[in-house]
Order: structure tokens, then sequence, then C-alpha cells
């Protein structure tokens, strides 16, 4: 589509990643002109499926992969065709030949598991009453995301428990872990949710690892964390179809390279990839759906400190499941939950001391999942009958600076050296599970955080763009480690600039494959038009 120089848009929106089109398909139903300028060959951004092996039908979630931050009201706002499927089994956690499975529909089952593990009913118990104190502060938290930023009194208020509070908005989360936990491999599957593609550890005083931990409990007001229905890209897929069948138009190949605004008109400047020419667009508002270290670049402002990924992202299609050392459990209720491997509280630990010398960890952490356990709709109906799934890997404490002097040689490094941490807690070696591709290469790949802002322009390869922001308006309380960035207009998603709005992951509350700043930001443009 040729928009051609001077063409006018009530809303022009950078980026047609998932909270963009989620922008786009709001604004548009509200009779809005909506024109999304999408740099890559399609739209999804990291929420996308791929088939990743040559002559393999299977379509992985390359990059992001499960879903709980999606509130159901954008699903049914927007009249979305698009379904999750929830896990049964939360996480199993290998421990030398035993391990602890976690059922979330049989409590009885569970404690058998953690006594197993442990040898008595005392860390079940403690895990009882720690997950009924998270599910509460889930269920008061996780409406406001969509509503009004509330002060941080207001929000305090709500959750109406100061034990609560003071666990999670204000002393650092180890303390929590460990005075309600003695056993090290509790203390290690409660902790990995607050180190999500978070470089930080138990104690931090900045607090980042609450902010994290927070946002991986409060899904959908329970913390579940569920399977996509055909993928990521079924989510994208539906969110594109409603933003045009709304009226959005949507134009991919047309990288942004400037944004210029008086308050009241902006003009955005894009590369046009099928004509190799510049264009510009003028529009009443412009959205972002990018981070805010790329929004301070196309405005010309001084950028804020860049952000640095910490993950190692593998995406594998294997022949069978491989065996455990746990013969007990059944590999497909292991791998059907997170597979947490080398996540013992004193191993997350020492691989964060390690990697913040530059040092790839002895035992990098990771945790795995197998997503055609759930739905198998995503492998063609042949590699299902024949018994092929897919597995993803994510690696915890792999920051960026891991990669700065040879990426592919650290990439390698720590790649063998988390499958060898696998490895050691299975019965055969991965490797003889693996299917191959059309080449007969294996089917695994590899992303680090520099792969990540390659491809899909996460800065530092940061998957949320920043460090997570506290869900209340600031500047109050701590951990906000002095980021005036962190918003105080009614929806969190500001800029400085009157008719410029944040609506990606790097927006207040955002994070995760949620709509929800691309939500709040439609909701700010409509208010302001009021």
């Amino acid at each position: 589509m040729d928009v051609g120089n001077g063409a006018r848009q009530d809303v022009v929106i950078v980026g047609g990643g998932h909270n963009g089109l989620v922008a786009a398909a709001y604004l548009a139903r509200a009779g809005r002109s909506v024109l999304v300028l999408e740099r890559l060959p399609g739209t999804g951004g990291a929420a996308v499926s791929t088939r990743a092996f040559r002559g393999v039908d299977a379509r992985l979630s390359r990059y992001s992969y499960l879903v709980s931050l999606l509130p159901r009201k954008i699903v049914d706002d927007l009249g979305l065709r698009f379904a999750v499927r929830r896990r049964r089994i939360s996480s199993y956690t290998p421990h030398g030949d035993t391990g602890l499975l976690v059922d979330a529909v049989d409590g009885g089952r569970t404690r058998e598991q953690f006594a197993r593990l442990t040898g008595s009913d005392r860390e079940f118990e403690a895990w009882q009453r720690f997950y009924a104190m998270t599910a509460h502060v889930a269920r008061q938290v996780f409406p406001t995301l969509t509503e009004p930023l509330p002060t941080r009194a207001e929000l305090e208020r709500r959750v109406g428990d100061s034990a609560a509070w003071e666990a999670l908005f204000e002393r650092p989360l180890g303390e929590a872990v460990e005075a309600a936990f003695a056993d090290d491999t509790v203390r290690g599957v409660v902790l990995t949710d607050a180190l999500i593609g978070t470089f930080t550890h138990a104690h931090d005083p900045s607090l980042r690892q609450n902010r994290c931990f927070l946002y991986h409990v409060i899904g959908g007001g329970t913390g579940d964390w569920d399977v996509p229905v055909g993928g990521m890209g079924a989510f994208t897929d539906a969110l594109a179809d409603a933003a045009r069948a709304a009226g959005a138009r949507i134009t991919t190949g047309a990288e942004v390279t400037a944004i210029t605004t008086d308050g009241t008109v902006a003009e955005v400047a894009y590369e046009d990839a099928g004509s190799g020419r510049t264009r510009t667009v003028a529009a009443r508002d412009v959205l972002v759906n990018a981070s805010p270290h790329t929004l301070a670049g196309l405005l010309g402002a001084p950028p804020p400190p860049r952000p640095e990924g910490a993950q190692l992202k593998v995406n594998m299609l294997l022949r069978r499941l491989p065996r455990l050392r746990d013969r007990a459990v059944d590999p497909r209720e292991a791998f059907a939950g997170t597979f947490h491997v080398a996540e013992g509280y004193g191993q997350l630990q020492a691989a964060y001391e390690q990697a913040a010398t530059g040092r790839v960890p002895d035992a990098p952490p990771s945790e795995i999942y197998c997503h055609s356990l759930t739905d198998a709709s995503i492998l063609s109906p042949e590699l299902a009958a024949a018994g092929a799934h897919t597995l993803t890997l994510f690696g915890l404490h792999a920051p960026a600076r891991l990669f700065a002097a040879d990426p592919e040689g650290a990439k390698r490094e720590l790649l063998a050296a988390t499958l060898g941490r696998l490895d050691a807690v299975l019965a055969e070696p991965l490797a003889d599970c693996l299917a191959t591709d059309a080449d007969g290469r294996p089917c695994l790949e590899a992303k680090s955080p520099l792969d990540l802002e390659r491809e899909v322009g996460l800065p530092g390869g940061h998957i949320f763009h920043r460090d997570l922001s506290w869900p209340y308006a600031a500047p109050a309380g701590p951990g906000t480690d002095g980021d005036v960035t962190q918003s105080t207009d009614r929806w969190g998603v500001g800029t400085g600039c009157a008719n410029v709005f944040l609506c990606g992951a790097g927006a207040v509350r955002g994070g995760g494959v949620s709509g929800v700043p691309g939500h709040n930001a439609a909701r700010a443009v409509l208010e302001k038009a009021r």
C-alpha cells in the first residue's frame, strides 16, 4: 500500500507486534483511521509461529511461547477467534533419581510428591500458604491492569494484606522465600518466576526480582501460564484479522526512522522496502510499539539506559520424548508443565554470580516445556502420529554481556553446558531423540539476546524492553531505580509528548504477551479526544 508523502491519519502505530495490533483494533473499532507500520515482512513481532526447520511441518512459537497476562476482556472486546489451554501439570523438578511433580488439579498427589522429595509435609503446607497469598494478590491486582493506573497507596489498599504487601512490594523476595521454605529445591522452584528474562538475584535491593515475580503470579487472577492453541502466531494472526476487519491498514516492510511532533500533529518518516523510498505520514496521535530506548532514538531524545536481556531460547523438535532418570514420573507429564533444570536456590545464585563476572555458568539454569503435549495442532498429522514433539527451552542468567566478544562461540558454549545439565537428569542423551530436517541436520535452534535484538528489534535482547515496572504510578516506592519514565499519567503510556504514546512492553504494566499496553494506549488516545 502506498500512503504517499503527506498522507494524514488519525493514528499511526509504529510496530505491528501484538500490542500494536491490539491498539489498532480498538482504535479502528472506535472509528479512527489507523495505519500500522511494521519493519518486518509480517506482523506479530516476537509473538509468531514459524516453521523453523527446513522440510519439517511443525509451527513453533519461535520467541514468546506461553500466555498468562492476556485479559479475557481483550479477547472478548475484539471478538478474537483464539483460545488457550490450561496445563494440568504446573512443573516438574528432577533431583537425582527422584523429583518434584506439581499437579495443579490433584492436591493429594502433589502432597505425596513433596513428601517424596523432602521427607515430610512441611514444605507442601508452606507451598499452600505461600501461593494462597500470591493468589489473593493476583485477584486484587490483575483487574487493575486494564483500569486507570492506581497510585501506590490505592493499590496497597486494594491488596488489603499488609504481610503480602511487605513480602512482594517492600522487601527483597528472597526474604519471603527463605522464611517460608527450607528445602533448596523448593526454594528454587519458587524463585525462578522472579528471574524470567531478568538478570537479578533473590536479595537484589532494587526489587527488580519482585517486579518480575509479581507479573508471573498474577496472570488471569490465578497465575496460570497457558498454552496458545495453534501456537503464538494464532494469537497475532487473529489480532491482525480483527484490526483489518475494523478498518485499520497494516503496511509491512516499513521501518520507521523518525517521529517529529509539536504536540498537536506528528509526522512519521519511514523507509518503504517495496519502493526503496523514504515516505512520511502525518497523524494526530502516534503509538509506539517499541522499547523506550527505541522511542528515544525516533524522537531524537537522550536515550534511557540501554537494557540487557538475559536468556537463551532454544527451540527443538524431537522424534520422541526422552526417558527420565526418575522412573516414577511419565515424561509426558514431566514435560507438559515447566521442567526445571539446575534451578535449585543455591544453583541459581551461583549461576548469577558467575554470569555477573562475564563467565558462562558451570550449571546454566533452564526451564523446558512441550507445547505439543497440550496442543498437537502445531504439528502435521504425520508428525503427530509418529510421536514427534516440540520442546522449548528457556535459559536463565544468560546476560547479553556473555556474548559481546564472541557471539557464536559463547552461544555454542552456553548451549553445550545447558544441554549437558539436561542430559544429566535424563536416562538417555537428548541428541538421540532429536528429529532431523530435510538436510539431515538436528532440529534445534538457539537464540541469544543478541539474536533477539537483530531479529525482532528487542534492545539488548530484553524480552520486556526494559526491567518491569510496578503496576502503580511512580515516582514513589522501592525499586524504581530512579526511572522517571515509569509514568504517572492516567494510563501509564505517556512519553512527555502530548500526542505520542508508548504501547509496547516498556509501558507501565507492560511485559509478557498481554495486550495490556495496547489496550491502555488506545484508551489514552480515546480519552484525550473527548
